[in-house]
């Protein structure tokens, strides 16, 4: 709790209608969580006016709201902070900062962002960082983990007084450090703004969320964000063999280091050596080498434990510390996941929901050179649709044979979805199509023999199926577990 006054710094310029004096119990963008004495932001949103609510917030206890326009209507009980129509999301930020105390000075903050690697990225940096007393926080798409409170995710980058209030909850827990993944979507609405990064990564571009950047050129300035908020007291990790790595470091005032397999990059995996139990390389960093063990499979998962491996080293973990803690590293959950079983079938689930993606994930089980390749798919829906018939063409090429499914069709037709998937499927010898994903999921377990493998790709951790409005129950890991155990 804290006097209005008191969380109105000199830095934020704001005009007030009403008493400074009031007391702030809490901030919240949304109406429905609105508790006696909050301060209520209503902002525009892509969908709504949080102006339309201001009402509905009074009602339920709000005693101060930010807005862009003065309403001389409002209570004289109630406080106005009165700021310029787009500085609301830029306000929200220092007040969200202002009102947890500036939580994120306190710990060693990670971001990371790019398409695909960030969840696993963020899991091994939470491994490197966490010590017995003080445990490393963790923001993601799987959950949050605020000191020894955790909870599953709502979104990959919430709300920046989620962010603020959740980094405060890390340092109270006894957290001293925190990686967070950073989303288009997030830099875009700025819900990471404000916060004092002292590591970004940038893991890779490849095509993803056009249905709401609508360019990939949009799509790679919303990630380049991050790196024009740091500070030369900051360090920059690129991804040196992902081309777009040069476009993110171009306004980055912060120390570049650059890792990857290019003879150039700071850090550097050499000798790689992949297997179904996971993968080895030896790592060079300033003249020095060492070898690096992971049960993690694949090349993707070689830049992930470099990305991982660079911040480790600016918190201040030497080589040898590094490589011990590699060793003792599980599995991320729904990234490349084994589903463990008594008939000893070899049965992946991951997350895997780009072109890129599932391209990458079934040219590593390629490299196990099984007997057969076996992949279920399908794509979401109210998502970028360009991706539907290059993910069906990766699928139809590289796999011996898919099974086209469901994902989360949520507002689409799954039948309009798959009919866009199979535009870029040219064999039809090599694929078969069934809409209910439990059934195909049990028709490719079925089709499997000793020394084939089978990828079930799309929703990797998620436990439910968006069909509609109705979220129902549903995780590839128990639904092939319990298919197998009958």
């Amino acid at each position: 709790m804290v006097k209005l006054k008191k969380l109105l710094s000199s830095e934020i310029e704001v005009a007030v209608r009403g008493s400074k004096e009031i007391e702030i119990t809490g901030l919240s963008s949304n109406s429905k969580t609105i508790a006696p004495g909050n301060l209520f932001v209503a902002k525009k949103g892509l969908r709504v006016d949080g102006s339309q609510f201001i009402g509905e917030a009074i009602s339920a206890g709000a005693s101060a709201i930010l807005t862009d326009l003065y309403n001389p209507f409002l209570p004289a009980n109630i406080a106005q902070v009165i700021v310029a129509k787009d500085k609301i999301s830029d306000i929200e930020a220092k007040l969200a900062a202002s009102y947890y105390h500036f939580p994120s000075k306190e710990l060693f903050l990670v971001g990371v962002t790019g398409t695909n690697g960030k969840t696993t990225t963020t899991y091994l940096i939470r491994h490197l960082l966490s010590t017995v007393e003080h445990p490393c926080g963790l923001i993601g798409t799987i959950e949050w983990v605020l000191g020894a409170k955790i909870q599953p995710s709502s979104y990959t980058t919430p709300d920046i007084i989620t962010n603020q209030r959740s980094l405060r909850e890390m340092v109270n827990g006894g957290c001293l450090s925190a990686a967070m993944e950073v989303s288009s979507h997030a830099l875009d609405q700025k819900r990471a703004e404000g916060l004092e990064f002292d590591v970004a990564i940038f893991t890779n571009l490849t095509q993803d969320h056009l249905d709401y950047h609508k360019t990939m050129e949009e799509y790679a300035l919303a990630k380049a964000k991050l790196f024009s908020m740091l500070s030369e007291d900051s360090v920059a990790l690129f991804n040196l063999d992902s081309p777009a790595w040069t476009l993110m470091g171009k306004n980055c005032k912060a120390r570049k280091m650059t890792y990857g397999m290019a003879a150039a990059a700071d850090l550097r995996a050499e000798e790689i050596v992949l297997s179904d139990k996971g993968t080895c390389f030896q790592l060079h960093y300033l003249g020095s080498r060492i070898a690096i063990s992971s049960v993690l499979i694949g090349n993707f998962n070689v830049y992930n434990l470099l990305a991982a491996i660079g911040a480790a080293l600016v918190y201040g973990l030497s080589l040898e510390e590094i490589q011990a803690k590699l060793a003792n590293f599980l599995q991320v959950p729904g990234r490349l996941e084994r589903v463990e079983n008594r008939r000893g079938l070899s049965i992946f689930v991951d997350y895997a929901h780009t072109d890129d993606a599932l391209e990458n994930v079934l040219k590593t089980l390629l490299e196990l050179k099984p007997g057969r390749l076996l992949c279920v798919f399908g794509c979401g829906g109210d998502r970028d649709r360009m991706k539907r018939h290059k993910m069906g063409h990766i699928a139809t090429s590289l796999a011996d044979f898919s099974l086209i499914t469901s994902d989360n069709p949520r507002g689409e037709d799954p039948h309009a979805i798959i009919q866009d998937i199979l535009q870029g499927c040219n064999d039809p010898s090599r694929y078969l199509v069934e809409s209910d994903r439990k059934a195909a999921i049990e028709r490719a377990i079925g089709m499997l023999k000793p020394g084939d493998l089978l990828l079930i790709a799309g929703k990797g951790h998620e436990r439910h199926q968006i069909i509609g409005a109705r979220q129902s129950a549903f995780d590839d890991r128990e639904i092939a577990q319990r298919l197998l155990s009958n």
